[in-house]
C-alpha cells in the first residue's frame, strides 16, 4: 500500500505499529488485549469478529478496504519499517504501540511459521533461515533496522515501546499501563475477563483470533498452527552454541548506542 493512501486513514485512528515478524513476536497477542480494552473486557467482540477485521493490517488491500470506509478512532496493524511509513503519522494524535521481543525467538517461530506456509519461499533448514534472519532476508527486511527504526520514537507522548517478555512476565501490569496509555480505564472485574481472554490458551480455541479460519490459504500442513507455543526462551531449544554467539556478536554490533534497558532479555 503506497504511503500516500495510507495517509487517508490516520489522524482519528489509533496506529498499532509492529516491527519485523511481529506476528510470530506477539502482534496478535496484542491485537486481543487492545480489542478487549476498548470492549471493556466483554470477549464478544473477540469471539465473533475475526482479528483481521478487527485491526486490519494497513499494508494489504484488504485491510485498507476495511479502514476506509470506518469512521472514528480505529486499530490498524502494520510491520512496515519506520522509513516506508507515511510522515503525516508523526503529525497526528495517532497513538503508536510498537511491540518488541528478543529476536532469537522471532528468528525461531519464523522459521517454524516458514516450513509450513504457503505464501513464502520455505527454507530448507534452521541454518538456512538463520542466515536469512541476520542478514535481513526476510520479510519487511531487517529487524534489527526495523527495530532502530521505530526506537527513534521512544520517549514520544504519543508512542509507547511495549515488550513481549515483560508482557509475559506481568500481564496485568503492562496491560495497565496500556490503559493509561491510551486513556481507558478498567473495573477489576473487566481487567479480569480482558486477562482470561487473551490468555494464550483461549486465543489458541478462538478460531477468531487463531487464523484457522484463512488456514486454506496460508498453511500447506493442515496440522500446522500460527499458534504454536507463546513462551519466552524457545530459542535456547533450537541454537547451537555457535549460532548463539554469532548472533550475540551481530547484536551487538547492530544495536550499538541503544540502552541495554531497552532489551530486557539481554
Amino acid at each position: 500500500m503506497h504511503p500516500k493512501v495510507v495517509d487517508s486513514i490516520l489522524g482519528q485512528g489509533t496506529y498499532l505499529g509492529f516491527r519485523v515478524n511481529s506476528w510470530l513476536g506477539g502482534t496478535n497477542w496484542l491485537v486481543e488485549i487492545l480489542c478487549l480494552i476498548y470492549s471493556k473486557g466483554d470477549p464478544a467482540w473477540v469471539q465473533s469478529v475475526p482479528i483481521w477485521e478487527r485491526s486490519p493490517w494497513v499494508e494489504n488491500t484488504h485491510g485498507y478496504q476495511i479502514l476506509k470506509d470506518k469512521e472514528g478512532p480505529r486499530l490498524i496493524t502494520s510491520h512496515v519499517p519506520i522509513h516506508l511509513f507515511p510522515k503525516s503519522i508523526f503529525k497526528s494524535k495517532t497513538k503508536v504501540i510498537y511491540l518488541i521481543r528478543n529476536p532469537r525467538d522471532i528468528l525461531v517461530s519464523g522459521y517454524f511459521f516458514w516450513i509450513i506456509s504457503k505464501f513464502v519461499k520455505r527454507p530448507e533448514s534452521l541454518e538456512q533461515y538463520f542466515e536469512w534472519f541476520t542478514q535481513g532476508h526476510v520479510a519487511f527486511g531487517s529487524w534489527f533496522d526495523h527495530t532502530r527504526g521505530w526506537m527513534s520514537l521512544r520517549g514520544q507522548e504519543n508512542v509507547l515501546i511495549v515488550s513481549y517478555e515483560e508482557l509475559k512476565q506481568d500481564t496485568r501490569s503492562v496491560v495497565q499501563k496500556i490503559c493509561r496509555f491510551l486513556g481507558k480505564k478498567l473495573e477489576p472485574e473487566e481487567l479480569n475477563s480482558l486477562l482470561k481472554h487473551s490468555s494464550f490458551q483461549v486465543m489458541k480455541e478462538n478460531k477468531m483470533s487463531n487464523y484457522t479460519l484463512l488456514a486454506y490459504r496460508l498453511i500447506e500442513d493442515k496440522n500446522g498452527s500460527l499458534m504454536r507455543k507463546g513462551i519466552s526462551g524457545d530459542w535456547k531449544n533450537h541454537f547451537t552454541v555457535a549460532q548463539a554467539e554469532v548472533f550475540d556478536r551481530i547484536f551487538r554490533e547492530k544495536m550499538a548506542g541503544l540502552p541495554p534497558e531497552l532489551f530486557p532479555w539481554e
